[in-house]
């Protein structure tokens, strides 16, 4: 029998980091409201907030958390990691890939699924040339990129844990270094394609900081803050860096895609600032009632992220098919209807979540050991796979519509046939022996 919210919130240990809980749930929830509220979609199609009025860039030092998500993520996976070794005899490196996959890759592959099926019959009725149509069939797979990232993650937390452990600070400080020659081939000497390696540069140095959390050596975040945010403001104001700490449609050189040296600076000083939070906040999860809503988020939050760029979409053609015109966005009008739209997506999600909630609900449990190489083989294929269907999206399924992945044309069949392969892997790397997972 599944325990309910309030059991499992009253079964609790007293010794649980509350607090990353709640990052956990507030930094994809942010997420989410600025992903509803940049798309922009008008007469003409889809547009991106920040990109019809630049002023509000400045906000995106505030609003682009996605660091903190994978901050805590480290904090998650050095736990588990260390619960699974003291549990298990023999190598755990494909018991915790399995473990980890199945929360990220089981709901992730019903969305896919779906939309795959969605976007071939849209496809075949034509109506994939409609500019919101269209725009959905790009946007909606964008997000996954994230889950591509996560996977790189878990694939490295074990050799990166036990740098760690070694050498401490020195292994989030070679990882900076590590980004910072990245640029500076890149920016400097014009090195093609080498940029692509601050996908894992950057965000395993944030996620390293989480390894540090987890051991409480995240002792000075004021400091940390400090120098993240000045080291940012002095990227962007005399270096090739844009303001904007996510992407805009158009730009030569994105923060976020690849991931620069700026935005790495972003993430250190948002890790400070949530750290130097920590004590004040402690107490507030504490409470009975918030920390029941904070177990029922983190139960549905890989869920809502999946299908909340779905809503939107959904959202304007409501509007369309009642007959209403779509407002110039940025407009006095368009700004009046936000309100509104938010509610609607919020509730579509929630209909979304409630359909789709027992694919992340059974993606849960432990494995037993069993073949470290053919688990690192299919988390490869799947983190392939995913970051391809990223870049892709949907559209122009049966054109053969490819885009490019680190300097490689790929389709979407062909990143999805990636994924379910790797996942495939990853499932039969292991012994039947069962084990419990903490973390």
């Amino acid at each position: 029998m599944t325990a309910t919210a309030s059991e499992m919130a009253a079964a609790t240990p007293a010794t649980r980091d509350r607090y990353v809980d709640l990052l956990r749930v507030a930094s994809p929830a942010t997420v989410v409201l600025g992903h509803w509220l940049m798309a922009a979609v008008g007469p003409d199609g889809m547009g991106n907030l920040l990109g019809i009025v630049p002023d509000l860039q400045p906000l995106t030092w505030a609003f682009q958390v996605m660091p903190v998500f994978f901050f805590v993520g480290g904090f998650s996976h050095a736990l588990s990691y260390r619960s699974l070794t003291r549990t298990t005899d023999g190598p755990v490196y494909a018991a915790f890939l399995r473990v980890r996959l199945r929360r990220l890759l089981r709901p992730t592959l019903v969305f896919v699924g779906v939309w795959t099926a969605l976007a071939l019959v849209v496809q075949l009725a034509g109506a994939d040339r409609g500019p919101l149509a269209g725009a959905a069939l790009r946007l909606v797979t964008q997000p996954l990129w994230f889950i591509g990232i996560h996977l790189a993650m878990v694939a490295f937390t074990p050799p990166l844990l036990k740098l760690h452990e070694r050498h401490g600070w020195a292994a989030f400080a070679a990882l900076v270094g590590a980004a910072a020659g990245t640029d500076a081939l890149r920016f400097a000497l014009g090195v093609p394609y080498v940029e692509f390696l601050n996908f894992a540069f950057v965000w395993l140095a944030v996620h390293q900081l989480g390894f540090l959390r987890a051991d409480g050596r995240l002792t000075r975040p004021a400091v940390l803050a400090a120098a993240g945010l000045a080291g940012a403001a002095l990227l962007v104001a005399y270096g090739p860096y844009p303001l904007s700490m996510v992407g805009m449609p158009g730009e030569k050189v994105s923060n976020m895609a690849p991931p620069t040296l700026a935005l790495l600076c972003h993430g250190m000083w948002l890790v400070g600032a949530v750290q130097l939070l920590a004590r004040p906040a402690a107490a507030w999860p504490a409470r009975p009632r918030v920390w029941r809503g904070v177990v029922v988020a983190n139960g549905i939050a890989m869920t809502t992220f999946l299908w909340h760029l779905t809503a939107m979409p959904a959202v304007y053609a409501l509007q369309l098919g009642l007959g209403l015109r779509l407002p110039e966005p940025a407009g006095a009008t368009w700004w009046a209807q936000v309100p509104v739209r938010l509610l609607l997506a919020a509730a579509l999600t929630g209909v979304l979540v409630a359909a789709f909630r027992p694919f992340e609900a059974s993606a849960r449990g432990a494995a037993g050991p069993g073949s470290g190489p053919r688990a690192a083989l299919g988390i490869t294929l799947c983190l392939l796979g995913i970051l391809g269907l990223s870049t892709t999206g949907l559209g122009g399924l049966l054109e053969g519509h490819s885009a490019t992945l680190i300097a490689v044309p790929v389709t979407a069949p062909a990143a999805i046939a990636m994924a379910l392969g790797g996942w495939l892997l990853v499932e039969r790397s292991g012994s039947p022996r069962r084990v419990r997972l903490r973390g």
